[in-house]
C-alpha cells in the first residue's frame, strides 16, 4: 500500500498549528499551564510579575485597616516611622525580600524605640479590595528579629503564591508584629523593574 510521502509532516504541521492556536490561550505560572478564554481575566504579563516598593514607611493613622473580609489586617495602636527600607517580590517564583532601618514608634511614651516589638514579619495583602471573592489573601514571611535600633531584614522563598497575588492588581506589602497588627507598609510601588 502506498502512502503519501508528506503525510506525516503534514499531520505534524497540523498538530503544531493547533498547539500554537491553543497555546495563545494558555499562560504559564510557576511551570503550570493555566488556561483562560475571552471573558476570564488573563494572568499578569511576565514583565509585571516583579513588584518593588521603593520605601518602607511607618503607619501614620493607628488602627487603619488594609484588605477586605477575612483577609483584612488592622493597624497597630501607635504611629511608627522609619529611616529607610524597601521590599520586592517575584510573583512567579515567590521570592521575597524586605529590609527596614530605624523602624521605631512615632508616638507614645516609648517614642523613638521599637518598645516591646522584637519580631516582625512581612505580609503580602493580595486583592486588597476583595474583588475576586470578597476576601483578601494574606501571605506571610517567617518572623524575623527587629533590633533595638529598629532594623530588620528577610530574604527567602514563600513558595507558590495564590492566584489572587498574581491575577489581581491590588497588592500591598505591610510589616506586621508577631501579634498580627500592621505597623509599616511598602510605598512607591513599581512593577516590572520600572523606575
Amino acid at each position: 500500500m502506498e502512502t503519501f510521502p508528506y503525510g506525516r509532516r503534514f499531520a505534524a504541521g497540523l498538530v503544531i498549528l493547533a498547539l500554537v492556536v491553543i497555546g495563545s490561550q494558555i499562560k504559564t505560572v510557576n511551570g503550570a499551564g493555566v488556561a483562560y478564554s475571552g471573558p476570564a481575566k488573563p494572568l499578569q504579563q511576565a514583565d509585571t510579575l516583579e513588584v518593588e516598593w521603593k520605601q518602607i514607611v511607618g503607619i501614620i493613622q493607628p488602627g487603619n485597616k488594609v484588605g477586605s473580609g477575612t483577609g483584612q489586617v488592622a493597624g497597630g495602636g501607635q504611629p511608627w516611622t522609619t529611616a529607610g527600607g524597601s521590599a520586592e517580590v517575584d510573583l512567579a517564583t515567590g521570592r521575597l525580600q524586605f529590609q527596614v532601618q530605624g523602624f521605631v514608634l512615632g508616638g507614645g511614651n516609648a517614642i523613638g524605640t521599637p518598645d516591646s516589638v522584637t519580631m516582625v514579619k512581612g505580609t503580602l495583602v493580595c486583592d486588597t479590595t476583595g474583588t475576586a471573592n470578597g476576601n483578601s489573601t494574606l501571605v506571610d514571611t517567617p518572623l524575623v528579629p527587629l533590633s533595638p535600633k529598629g532594623d530588620a531584614r528577610f530574604r527567602g522563598d514563600l513558595g507558590l503564591l495564590p492566584l489572587a497575588c498574581i491575577n489581581e492588581p491590588n497588592l500591598a506589602f505591610v510589616i506586621r508584629t508577631a501579634g498580627g497588627a500592621w505597623i509599616g507598609n511598602g510605598a512607591v510601588r513599581v512593577s516590572g523593574g520600572g523606575d
